[in-house]
């Protein structure tokens, strides 16, 4: 078996790894180690949480060891789609570069321009940005591109999803024809490969699982739920939410729940605190501050339950987290192996819910294909909570129900004696039988007039003299 100490590495980079407790590389950091270090492009497809991240911090510190930064002119690059992502980067390089004189500078939004313009003045090693940031100090004349020795595109395939495609193609043609190119994405869409043939220069391919496959540590369900009215449909997912996470108990320590959008996001968090879960949002729309705050409550154990929108499903690494609960199906269904891949991480157990109503069953059939398997339905817990209720309230109501039908019946049948005494009478009188005849009753004994219901009161049925008579 590979270990870190067989790939080579500057030794000051092995102490840090040592320091760090890890021993044994992941397939994709045996695979892209080497040929980083060899000067190779690399292009890696693996899915989230197999250690991506190390695969290149530990061959960029290593080549980046030896030499100087110059004003304005970052050696490296690292783009990442999330503000979380990129800090999660940059404390990787602080992990690792402890023991080699490395400077480094994080371009993100939510934080003031005049620190980020004061680190690039001086100079930096590694440059770690998201697309429309970087855009921004280029635009500024406050960075130049034209020093970039080794460039990084981190989670290629969300930038697709974001839109940063184009950004991410202004950006290579702002770096050297002769920069090295290590590239890493989950998945491979038509839109990742023409940019890959473009921009990579015979890169050495690590594929070390299929495309976006789940992890096999992951214990994965859907609950099939069916709102009993379109009106109640997100208060009774909500309910259906809260009683998965209480049904879990002791065993969901800490759990990510995601929404597709950020209203709901906010609304989720909200329902889960008034219901006494301890819980709080994060989303693109928040103050970077506030973001910050609450990922690293979440990261100290201090917050239970985090509710993200996609912003966080791949920029959040929390070695352990033991539950992702889906409120909303992903639209995409790559989404749904990024967000699952934040549980059952580094070999540990997991486990992922999801809710699943009749208008997200298109995008759960697409989910169940690309991961080439069926997950296993699970029982509403709202529903199989109210089974053992039902019946006695049914036989409740039937009891109370059933005197109330009674009187009904006395009172139709308590109006039969004057009705049956109908016939008799017409048997003695032909006249009276030819007047009730001619008032529409039928000269049979049902005592109906025609073209009335059996509703009809029974005084109506008979004739002028049998109604003086009684």
């Amino acid at each position: 078996m590979t270990k870190f100490s067989d790939l080579d590495l500057n030794p000051k980079v092995l102490k840090a790894i040592e320091e760090a407790g890890y021993e044994t590389p992941t397939p994709i950091q045996a695979g892209a180690i080497p040929a980083a270090l060899q000067g190779k492009d690399v292009l890696g497809i693996a899915q989230t949480g197999t250690g991506k991240t190390a695969g290149f911090t530990l061959p960029m510190i290593h080549m980046l060891a030896r030499g100087r930064a110059r004003a304005r002119m970052p050696r490296s690059l690292v783009l990442c789609p999330t503000r979380e992502l990129a800090a999660q980067v940059a404390e990787n390089f602080d992990t690792y570069a402890k023991h080699v004189k490395l400077t480094k500078a994080l371009l993100i939004g939510g934080v003031s321009f005049k620190e980020q313009d004061a680190l690039i003045d001086k100079g930096v090693d590694v440059l770690i940005a998201t697309p429309g940031r970087l855009l921004d100090h280029f635009e500024r004349g406050k960075l130049l591109l034209t020093g970039v020795q080794v460039m990084v595109v981190d989670e290629a395939d969300r930038m697709l999803d974001m839109g940063f495609i184009p950004d991410i193609e202004r950006i290579f043609s702002l770096t050297p024809f002769t920069r090295q190119t290590l590239f890493f994405s989950a998945t491979m869409a038509p839109e990742i490969e023409r940019i890959t043939n473009t921009f990579l220069s015979a890169p050495e391919r690590i594929e070390v699982a299929r495309q976006a496959t789940a992890s096999e540590t992951i214990e994965q369900g859907v609950v099939m739920f069916k709102a009993s009215r379109r009106d109640r449909e997100a208060s009774e997912k909500r309910k259906v939410l809260r009683a998965l996470i209480e049904a879990e108990g002791e065993k969901c320590t800490n759990a990510i729940v995601f929404c597709n959008r950020k209203t709901d996001v906010d609304i989720c968090a909200k329902s889960l605190k008034k219901y006494g879960l301890d819980a709080a949002p994060i989303h693109g729309d928040l103050d970077q501050s506030q973001r910050t705050k609450t990922l690293d409550a979440f990261r100290n154990g201090e917050l239970k339950i985090l509710v993200a929108s996609d912003v966080a499903a791949r920029g959040l690494d929390v070695p352990a987290v033991s539950h992702v609960f889906n409120f909303d199906v992903p639209s995409h269904s790559e989404d749904y192996v990024h967000r699952i891949g934040r549980t059952g991480r580094a070999g540990r157990q997991g486990k992922a819910v999801m809710i699943c109503g009749p208008r997200d069953e298109k995008n759960f059939d697409a989910i169940e294909k690309l991961i080439q398997k069926e997950i296993p339905r699970i029982e509403n817990p709202i529903k199989s909570a109210e089974k053992p209720k039902s019946s006695p309230r049914k036989s409740e109501t039937e009891t109370v129900d059933a005197p109330k039908a009674e009187p009904r019946e006395e009172k139709r049948t308590s109006s039969k004696p004057r009705s049956e005494e109908t016939p008799k009478q017409e048997k003695s009188s032909t006249s009276s039988r030819s007047r009730s005849n001619r008032g529409g009753r039928r000269a049979d004994n049902d005592n109906k007039v025609v073209g009335m219901g059996d509703h009809l009161p029974s005084f109506i049925a008979l004739s002028f003299d049998e109604r003086r008579a009684g």
